[in-house]
């Protein structure tokens, strides 16, 4: 069974639209629970709720953080949304993070 802050963890996510990212941070806080970030990191990673845009989640500062492990297919699915990459970090954090 789901936690109320899992439920609303895996809202916020299914929200994020194509083309944009949001932090754990930044997940965290829309769903009433700043500073959470590392508990949103532990849901993405036991969630597996099909058709969820998980890797449109990342780590603090526009870099990519974890996937499971699947780094590569995380910076694949978001450059096929637009998103570009300077090294390890996404260009432009900062205009297409979701507010």
């Amino acid at each position: 069974m789901k936690s109320d802050f899992t439920t609303r963890v895996l809202s916020v996510v299914r929200r994020i639209p194509s083309g944009r990212v949001a932090s754990y941070g930044q997940v965290a806080e829309l769903t009433g629970r700043p500073g959470a970030a590392r508990a949103v990191g532990n849901i993405m990673r036991r969630a597996s709720v099909p058709g969820l845009p998980y890797h449109r989640v990342v780590a603090a500062g526009g870099r990519l953080g974890g996937y499971g492990g699947l780094e590569l297919l995380k910076r694949q699915r978001l450059s096929a949304e637009g998103i570009e990459f300077s090294g390890a970090r996404i260009r432009h954090f900062e205009r297409i993070r979701i507010r």
